[in-house]
């Protein structure tokens, strides 16, 4: 992939290639429920996981921006951001 990966303030890079399949739902869920408010994930995966953006979809609803950076046959890179979470 050749998208640039510089830092950013609020951008943190979720690369999920690195994490046994079986894990990754897991992984990604729990980085997602970590972000506060105004933060992003850089996902970064071997493919489209058009799946899970459904049940992501279902547990964080409109709080969760989807935008895909790349989209071709090296993989995805989607930044999910996070945003109107009530505080804790």
């Amino acid at each position: 992939m050749s998208l640039q990966l510089d830092p950013e303030p609020n951008v943190h890079v979720f690369d999920a290639r690195g994490i046994a399949r079986r894990f990754r739902h897991s992984a990604i869920f729990g980085a997602l429920g970590a972000l506060r408010n105004g933060e992003t994930m850089r996902f970064i995966n071997d493919h489209d996981p058009i799946p899970l953006l459904g049940q992501l979809n279902q547990r964080f609803g409109d709080y969760l921006s989807v935008t895909y950076r790349q989209r071709d046959a090296a993989g995805v890179v989607i930044d999910f951001g996070i945003d109107g979470l009530p505080e804790e």
